[in-house]
């Protein structure tokens, strides 16, 4: 007996000291006393706190612990256990939240690594990082601590100046930038209390807490409208205006076409040509033409606009223009790739001008099937522009203006989508906030655009001018050595989130066949058709997107899964989106019998294109949030059907429908019961009465509070 209670003393003496050490490796910047660590490890009693005080005098003796002032201590970075325990480091992003803790991203793909707040080592949210981990403990997630910032993701920063007598600081408008900036009085540039401005990191010493910086531009007073939009795209780091340079060069371009040019391309002038595009657009980068041929064939162009021609290679627009990466879409206006010169004039395909294009011919049979392709550049001369609700109109009425040729657009149109679902397409068909807003860009209505007849038969022929120009690259004979070029790649869904969503819908009442890609196609497609004008819609859509991975421009071609397409490119929209204009360089060297191109240097443009994509979405949503909370201001104290589109700890996410504006009803404000997260069914249940709300419950809700700032709504439920 005696015995096997020395054995087991040794065993609790052996995990208090493992148990002590943790501590101070989990936390290598911090000192401790033993009453400290005694209070981390709940032993609170005296025999309990003698206990550990030995152990700490047991690793200061052995040196795995330093004395850092008397009677506090911390970790021996410079130990050999230490080091050797500590050698394993990753790199990859972090994901910063509003208490200041992180999670690494990481670049080899080996899953998160948590960092205290204490541990970050001045990173901030979406830096590059280098990161020491900690030993693993049983039952945590792997943790560590930023040893290097690689990169900075951010180098300026948007928010509210607050001046006090001595100084002032910058108040980020991100919620996941938790520290504030430090402003001495002459930095200020001008900047009032209470403004909105754009400032910069200066300088962060390693023991401060906050990093001081300087303003660098004055946007102005908080809610004008001009002033929030500004705001999102700095917050983005996307430039403001074009440089001084760009915009000369831009007007330097002469307005008529050489007749040399126009001699060195096949002439669709005298073909009819039209293009469709949204009611307030401005820049129309693709036209189609349709011509009839013997046989009951036809004859359809898709033009783009021949960017190219005009931005060379290395100029100041095209600098400009890479840096951008793409056109943004904000609520109130379009923040151009290109100066507007191009972008409105010269590149645009209006009507009743002879424009320069880089064009996808096709030859359909009878039965809608492409039997004969061409590719090269044109100049064609719109005869029409049309709105996709004059499109639309036409469509549903079999007459109007150019019905004929409409019609047989759409019904070939038709055909080639109907194939592309046979193929295993999935169809994805997601609602579009608009707003109607007036002379002082406020919101005064919000209304959903959804995806018809009219933008379908434009997007058909688009996929395939996009695909036949992938594919004629790409498909090269085995003994053909591949040439690089920019694909947009969708890989195959990650298979524990589509675990998680099959399950979802299931218990939704509906399946989900996984078997093949046409058969999971399938199942997703009909869900789509089954749950449409159902509470569960928005919400399964959504759920489905998130579960899906994320397309993405790269020289290495994986194929598209969501389209079905073994190749696929952006070829159709070089006016708004830089790998288009990469692709159409390319694409015409290759047509000319070019040799291929280094990849290394196309991969890193990809990799650039697709974090500004990326980029200009999240801007996108931030302008819509925006306006949805301005249009919500003067709602506070009114009722509205809603319906619960998220679930968290902390509350039921609810869309008001007809609007889609999204607010918070917190837990804590559900007074009738004490509810708790069931995150695996998408719920959050009454622990006494056992009421529960889902995901797609309709729900009746009152506006409590919106923080425009933040752009974060507040709802009470009813």
């Amino acid at each position: 007996m005696g015995k096997k209670s020395s054995v087991q003393n040794t065993n609790e003496s052996g995990n208090l000291v493992r148990q002590v050490l943790e501590v101070f490796q989990q936390n290598p910047f911090s000192s401790f006393n033993y009453k400290q660590v005694s209070a981390r490890l709940g032993m609170n009693e005296r025999a309990g706190r003698d206990m550990v005080r030995l152990v700490v005098e047991r690793l200061f003796m052995a040196k795995d612990l330093v004395q850092s002032k008397r009677g506090k201590y911390q970790i021996n970075t410079q130990s050999e256990k230490f080091q050797k325990e500590n050698s394993r480091e990753v790199s990859g992003r972090v994901d910063m939240k509003q208490t200041g803790k992180a999670y690494i991203i990481t670049e080899d793909g080996s899953g998160d690594v948590f960092i205290a707040a204490e541990n970050t080592h001045h990173a901030l949210h979406g830096d590059t990082v280098r990161v020491s981990l900690f030993p693993i403990r049983k039952g945590h997630k792997r943790e560590g601590q930023i040893v290097e910032i690689i990169k900075r993701r951010k180098l300026q920063f948007v928010g509210i100046i607050e001046v006090s007598k001595n100084f002032a600081f910058l108040i980020p408008d991100n919620p996941s930038v938790p520290v504030e900036l430090l402003i001495q009085k002459p930095d200020l540039n001008g900047a009032r209390n209470g403004e909105k401005v754009i400032a910069v990191i200066t300088e962060w010493p390693d023991h401060a807490k906050n990093p001081f910086g300087k303003v660098i531009q004055v946007l102005g007073k908080p809610g004008d409208n001009q002033v929030e939009m500004k705001a999102i795209l700095a917050e983005y780091d996307f430039p403001l205006s074009f440089s001084k340079k760009a915009e000369v060069e831009a007007e330097k371009i002469p307005d008529g076409i050489p007749a040399e040019e126009i001699g060195k391309r096949r002439d669709f002038r005298n073909i009819f040509t039209i293009t469709i595009d949204p009611e307030d657009a401005k820049d129309f980068d693709d036209a189609v033409s349709l011509k009839k041929l013997p046989g009951n064939h036809w004859e359809v162009g898709v033009h783009i606009a021949d960017v190219s021609y005009y931005v060379r290679k290395g100029s100041e627009i095209d600098k400009e223009a890479f840096e951008r990466g793409t056109s943004i879409y904000m609520v109130h206006k379009t923040i151009p790739m290109l100066p507007e010169r191009l972008s409105n004039q010269l590149c645009s395909l209006q009507p009743d001008k002879d424009r320069l294009c880089f064009s996808a011919v096709f030859e359909f049979d009878e039965n809608g099937k492409v039997v004969k392709d061409w590719f090269g550049k044109t100049i064609i001369h719109s005869c029409r522009r049309f709105s996709y609700e004059e499109v639309q109109a036409v469509i549903e009425a079999g007459k109007g203006e150019y019905a004929e040729e409409i019609g047989v657009l759409n019904g070939i149109a038709l055909k080639l989508r109907e194939e592309r679902f046979k193929k295993g397409a999935f169809n994805f068909e997601t609602q579009e906030v608009r707003f109607r807003l007036d002379e002082n860009g406020r919101p005064l209505s919000i209304y959903i655009r959804e995806m018809k007849d009219a933008n379908k038969l434009i997007e058909d022929f688009m996929l395939l001018a996009n695909r036949k120009v992938a594919e004629w690259v790409g498909k090269q004979k085995p003994d053909v050595q591949p040439k690089t070029f920019v694909y947009r790649v969708h890989d195959k869904p990650n298979p524990e989130k589509l675990e998680i969503f099959t399950q979802l819908v299931e218990r939704l009442g509906f399946s989900i066949k996984l078997s093949t890609q046409k058969s999971m196609a399938h199942s997703f497609n009909q869900l789509f058709h089954d749950i449409k004008g159902t509470g569960a819609e928005n919400m399964v859509e959504s759920v489905a997107i998130r579960t899906m991975a994320k397309a993405f421009y790269t020289t290495k071609n994986i194929g598209h899964y969501g389209l079905a397409f073994g190749y696929y490119t952006h070829f159709t929209s070089p006016i708004r989106r830089y790998p288009d204009l990469i692709v159409h360089r390319l694409f015409q060297d290759y047509l000319l019998g070019m040799p291929s191109v280094p990849a290394a240097e196309y991969e890193m443009q990809c990799e650039h294109a697709s974090d500004m994509e990326k980029r200009a979405a999240d801007a996108e949503r931030a302008s819509v949030k925006y306006k949805q909370a301005e249009y919500m201001l003067d709602k506070i104290g009114q009722e509205f059907d809603a319906q619960i589109s998220g679930v968290s700890k902390w509350g039921l996410f609810a869309e008001i429908i007809g609007t889609k504006c999204e607010g918070m009803i917190k837990l804590r404000d559900l007074d009738d019961d004490y509810y708790y997260l069931d995150e695996e069914n998408f719920r959050v249940i009454g622990q006494r009465h056992g009421n529960v709300y889902k995901l797609g419950d309709k729900v009746k809700i009152r506006v409590q509070k919106i923080d425009l700032s933040k752009k974060q709504m507040d709802y009470m439920l009813l």
